[in-house]
């Protein structure tokens, strides 16, 4: 038997697989979240064997989630569901150590087997998946992204380099050479463009 937390802010998907995958695998549903600080709590408070979490959810994210978790239980094994696998989301992931990528359009029983195979110790990430992760035409680096993730936040170079831990100088040059990257004239600009080409 293998026990879940099954997190999704799509309440239809969410209730659909907690009705479904009982009846694909031998696993059993403990709690549910529609967000992810909901996630965080059920998955401390319940200790599953897997917890099952999408990506985007609304206020702390899916991969937000699985930071804090990993904080106070760095051995839990975690499945992402995903609809747009963005090759920096995914490496981020990896960093985080998820050991299984499903995309949300996945059969139940497909769903359910793969839950069954990281809970055996193994990995797992769908084809589909995969083949985006390779394909990064992203110029950017991880902390050029990061300060675009936070400019996109509506925050000033000084809370950007508050909440990064950075020297404002520094963030100014992180964000200079994005928008030269970018060939934007703003900060602003170059967050959005980013994000338009799936880079955030």
């Amino acid at each position: 038997m293998t026990a879940i937390v099954l997190a999704d802010d799509e309440a239809l998907l969410r209730k659909a697989l907690a009705a479904l995958l009982p009846l694909e695998g031998d696993i059993t549903v403990l709690a549910e979240a529609s967000d992810g600080d909901t996630a965080v709590e059920a998955t401390l408070r319940h200790q599953p064997d897997v917890l099952v979490i999408d990506l985007e959810m609304p206020g702390v994210d899916g991969l937000g989630a699985i930071a804090q978790i990993r904080r106070v239980r760095p051995e839990q094994v975690v499945l992402m569901l995903t609809r747009h696998a963005r090759p920096g989301v995914l490496r981020k992931a990896l960093k985080l150590g998820v050991q299984g990528f499903v995309s949300k359009s996945a059969e139940p029983a497909h769903i359910a087997s793969v839950i069954t195979t990281l809970h055996e110790g193994k990995r797992w990430i769908d084809s589909d998946v995969s083949a985006l992760a390779i394909v990064d035409d992203c110029p950017l680096t991880e902390r050029e992204l990061d300060v675009l993730r936070v400019t996109s936040e509506g925050y000033s170079v000084a809370d950007i380099a508050a909440r990064l831990h950075l020297a404002q100088g520094t963030v100014r040059n992180y964000l200079s050479s994005a928008m030269q990257k970018t060939q934007t004239h703003t900060r602003h600009e170059a967050a959005r463009y980013a994000r338009e080409h799936d880079w955030l």
